[in-house]
């Protein structure tokens, strides 16, 4: 297992739920982090603040990560104020949920800029530093919807499936120059956007229970620090969709 220390991870979507929970995880595990968020600018310097107190270096840095222009100048703000990226963690996405006779191109649209276009544009961004350092990580959350289909639409199930379509890509290619690329799927993880639903309830999993952001967050920190592990999935859904 690779040491974590003084390497600079970036979390996109890092201000709130597994976002919050990854970039917590890798402090912990000795990394500098720049947690990116849209809209919670609180909740993004609550969560540097606690970073900091771990003894590590941390900024939040807002940017909308389904625009080149933003994602460019989020990372100019990384490298300036912590250095460049090691660990690109691509969990900045949305799931709005529509009937499927009421979907149009608009809805398309945007989910595939903020769920699948967002996480090319990082890697695009990030992966030429890491070749120059023949090192890195590209770490991207997707999702059970990608394996089955999911219950939220088409659009967000492509957009998903698109991940994992990307982090094939990315690890075949960067193979040999000590770069990574993986992809976390989770399903009925407990945060918000599942807590407040009533329809969706623990025992639609053979564990019983949903899943805790703690629990995505070790997976992330283990494709962090292993650099033997690459073009893989790790599904963490109770039992939901075995592979």
């Amino acid at each position: 297992m690779g040491e974590l220390t003084g390497k600079t991870a970036l979390v996109t979507g890092g201000s709130r739920g597994i976002g919050c929970a990854i970039a917590f995880a890798l402090a912990e595990a000795g990394c500098d982090v720049a947690v990116n968020y849209l809209n919670s600018r609180e909740k993004a310097n609550e969560v540097v603040k606690q970073i900091v107190a771990l003894g590590r270096r941390a900024i939040a840095s807002q940017a909308d990560v389904s625009q080149s222009e933003e994602v460019r100048r989020l990372i100019t703000d990384v490298n300036a104020q912590l250095g460049q990226v090691d660990i690109l963690v691509s969990n900045a996405g949305i799931n709005p949920t529509k009937p499927l006779d009421e979907l149009g191109i608009e809805d398309w649209n945007q989910v595939l800029s903020a769920n699948l276009t967002s996480a090319f544009l990082g890697a695009q961004a990030v992966v030429p530093g890491m070749r120059k350092r023949k090192w890195g990580r590209l770490i991207m959350l997707s999702s059970i919807a990608a394996q089955t289909g999911g219950v939220i639409g088409p659009h967000y199930a492509a957009s998903k499936a698109g991940v994992l379509g990307l982090v094939h890509s990315y690890a075949s290619l960067l193979a040999k120059e000590g770069i990574t690329a993986n992809a976390i799927a989770p399903a009925l993880i407990a945060t918000d956007m599942i807590l407040g639903k009533e329809e969706i309830k623990p025992t639609l999993l053979p564990v019983g229970r949903f899943g805790l952001v703690e629990e995505v967050s070790q997976a992330a920190v283990l494709l962090a620090s292993n650099g033997y592990i690459t073009g893989q999935t790790i599904n963490i859904n109770g039992g939901w969709y075995m592979s």
